[in-house]
């Protein structure tokens, strides 16, 4: 079952959508705990100095930043704790982009993106049908647990998914990969024999048809060591609701209109 990771809203223009992201992926991998085989139990590890190999407790750990090979500038954790961007309840659209324009390797986490409420119904409509006609994404800046993202927000299967994005810094191009070579220019009649396999193989996207068939095996291998296994469940907090605010959509449309037509910066502009 989807979990509520996120409440907050959506704006663009003066109008505003109150929204719940839910996890618009799961995972499906098998993970491991390292146990001990003659008790059975888990593993744990225990932070010790590197140094003496004595055990530090927690109040004696601190953070450290290699400068150098060995060499370390120190934090106190409150000291970074002060810096980290609080949540927000607001994605505010700055860009809206085309769709194709986005390469995929931007995109990082999706979610599913809900109206809040019956009130959030009609304006979270209008936004996922005119992004769907126009091909657009909308842009702009989302701090989840205390984390700062670029995220877009896309109309997908007909409803709005949001999805973080990596920062342009934090893609590698490719003319920094090592061996990567030159742009190939084949022969007419080479790119005619590629281009009729591809032709061949030409198919329509269905994602069902793929799968994990190590982790569907594995599964199975589980499944038959510890049938009978029992399960603990972890319950797990979430944000508190908040109260939506309503608003006159064709008012907000109309006036998001007229403040398109103003110059940017103008003394109207600023008090909206």
């Amino acid at each position: 079952m989807a979990r509520q990771v996120w409440r907050g809203s959506v704006s663009f223009g003066l109008v505003n959508v109150a929204v719940r992201a839910f996890n618009a992926t799961k995972d499906q991998k098998v993970h491991f705990h390292q146990i001990d085989r003659r008790s059975g139990s888990r593993i744990g590890y225990e932070k010790v100095s590197k140094a003496t190999g004595e055990k530090v407790d927690r109040a004696d750990i601190g953070l450290g930043y290699e400068v150098e090979s060995g060499e370390y500038v120190t934090f106190d954790p409150d000291e970074v704790d002060a810096l980290r961007p609080r949540s927000t309840r607001a994605v505010e659209i700055d860009d809206f982009v085309e769709l194709s324009a986005i390469d995929p390797v931007f995109y990082e986490q999706t979610y599913w993106l809900v109206p809040a409420d019956e009130s959030a119904e009609k304006p979270y409509g209008l936004l996922a049908a005119a992004m769907e006609a126009e091909q657009r994404v909308g842009i702009g800046m989302v701090v989840m647990r205390t984390r700062q993202h670029l995220a877009a927000i896309r109309p997908l299967q007909g409803v709005l998914a949001m999805s973080t994005m990596r920062f342009a810094n934090e893609v590698v191009p490719a003319a920094e990969v090592t061996g990567m070579p030159e742009r190939i220019e084949p022969s007419p009649k080479e790119l005619d024999l590629a281009s009729q396999i591809i032709t061949g193989l030409a198919a329509d996207w269905e994602p069902e048809r793929y799968h994990d068939s190590f982790t569907a095996e594995l599964r199975s291998l589980i499944a038959e060591k510890v049938a009978g296994n029992e399960v603990t469940e972890v319950a797990t907090s979430s944000d508190d609701d908040e109260d939506a605010h309503v608003v006159d959509l064709m008012a907000a449309l109309q006036a998001s209109v007229e403040a398109a037509k103003r110059p940017r910066g103008s003394e109207q502009d600023r008090s909206a």
